[in-house]
């Protein structure tokens, strides 16, 4: 396959008319592929299917999970989130399904009354702004606008954020925190280095509440043998003396259930005492009979890795299909695209010439694939080079799969095409 930047503009022309000829074949198929966010397939959720056949709802020491109570979770889940976690059963706070509602909560909790080292809550301070990795998690920038952050974008790299770039900005006591995806992160799948970690915990801030939100969502979804992992965040942040820095959290959403996980928040005992004292008002306690069907299906950590082994299987082939085809398809047609190639989580990165995002989105949405929208990555949407595409490969079975990557490698390649030439 040729290179297109070193092309003549008629083999240019030429080869944008035979590309254009094979897209139409696609339209032709009339497909309906969602490959637009980082959903567990059918078969993944089948995995867990047993663990609903749980009859006795009674738990240790006779607690009955089917009644009130417990606002910080059953015993037995605080214990088996603090071995996940790597923290101890007094740091962790096991709540419903959904880890992004605790984050929420996390943020809303700091607007309203501050944490217990705020000198008074976020909403009284003239401007407040949040540090964003980009390309990141949409979900956590849309919590901060929502609230009127200032979103600061900070470029990742292989070794996790822009460190240098980080401490400067944590200089401004307007800095409240930092979103973090640690491992396998959303959508580069890249984690954070020692040296990365060690720099959150010890870097000097001038807001006395700076809190490190770290989203770990992904700390046991790996795709090969090479598992990787970080220091832990709260041990580092406490022998810097800053343990009520870093709110941790972990979900089962994608181990077992999306819509009917079990989130967890761990942090220093001294930051759960101050959110369960304001979580009181709201709920009297949260799902126990969750709680409890998962610790029963799963008893601790290595059961959990255990059935990440079944997932892996299901999708280290889909992620591996993805690389392949790009790799068949583009790579060498010149400098036109680029892509990370993850050992675990959810998501490719898909990085195009500048400008060519939302064209490539766009046709593959007019032949029947739906892709993240370009630009989702960033603060508000915007990702001013117009240049990534966050790819999700676990919906879809192997054959729409192949489908679905064959057509958007035809769409890079016309649009790089259009752009040499100045179609649009």
């Amino acid at each position: 396959m040729a290179d297109y930047l070193k092309m003549s503009k008629a083999e240019q022309e030429q080869e944008l008319s035979k590309l254009k000829r094979l897209y139409q074949t696609y339209q032709d198929k009339q497909l309906k592929l969602d490959m637009s966010r980082g959903k567990p397939c059918p078969q993944q959720l089948d995995l867990s299917m047993d663990m609903l056949k749980l009859s006795d709802y009674h738990a240790e020491d006779g607690i009955d999970s089917r009644n009130y109570g417990l606002l910080e979770g059953l015993p037995e889940a605080r214990r088996f989130f603090a071995e996940l976690m790597d923290v101890q059963p007094q740091e962790i706070i096991v709540g419903g399904n959904s880890s992004l509602n605790m984050m929420y909560y996390l943020i809303d909790l700091g607007y309203r009354k501050g944490f217990a080292d705020s000198p008074c809550p976020w909403s009284q301070e003239k401007t407040i702004k949040f540090i964003c990795p980009v390309p990141g998690y949409d979900r956590h920038f849309r919590i901060t606008e929502y609230y009127g952050f200032e979103l600061l974008s900070v470029p990742m790299t292989p070794a996790g954020l822009d460190m240098d770039k980080v401490e400067e900005l944590v200089q401004d006591s307007s800095v409240k925190g930092i979103w973090c995806v640690p491992v396998y992160s959303n959508p580069d799948g890249y984690t954070y280095s020692d040296d990365t970690v060690r720099r959150l915990a010890q870097m000097k801030t001038a807001a006395p509440d700076f809190k490190i939100i770290w989203d770990n969502a992904y700390c046991v979804h790996h795709l090969t043998d090479d598992q990787e992992q970080t220091l832990n965040i709260l041990e580092e942040c406490r022998k810097a003396n800053h343990e009520m820095r870093p709110l941790m959290q972990c979900s089962t959403s994608k181990i077992t259930f999306p819509g009917a996980g079990v989130a967890a928040v761990a942090a220093s005992e001294k930051n759960v005492n101050y959110i369960l004292k304001h979580m009181t008002p709201m709920l009297i306690s949260y799902d126990k009979m969750n709680q409890l069907r998962h610790i029963r299906y799963f008893k601790n950590k290595q059961g959990v890795l255990n059935h990440m082994q079944k997932h892996r299987a299901i999708l280290q082939p889909k992620f591996e299909l993805v690389e392949q085809i790009l790799e068949q398809e583009v790579a060498d047609c010149g400098d036109i695209a680029w892509w990370t190639k993850p050992n675990g989580g959810y998501f490719i990165s898909l990085y195009v010439q500048q400008g060519c995002a939302k064209r490539i989105v766009e046709l593959c949405k007019q032949a029947g694939v739906v892709l993240t929208d370009a630009g989702a990555a960033y603060p508000k949407g915007y990702d001013p080079q117009d240049h990534h595409i966050r790819i999700a490969p676990t919906l879809p079975s192997l054959q729409e799969l192949e489908t679905a990557a064959q057509l958007l490698t035809i769409c890079i390649r016309i649009a790089a095409l259009e752009k040499q030439l100045n179609h649009f």
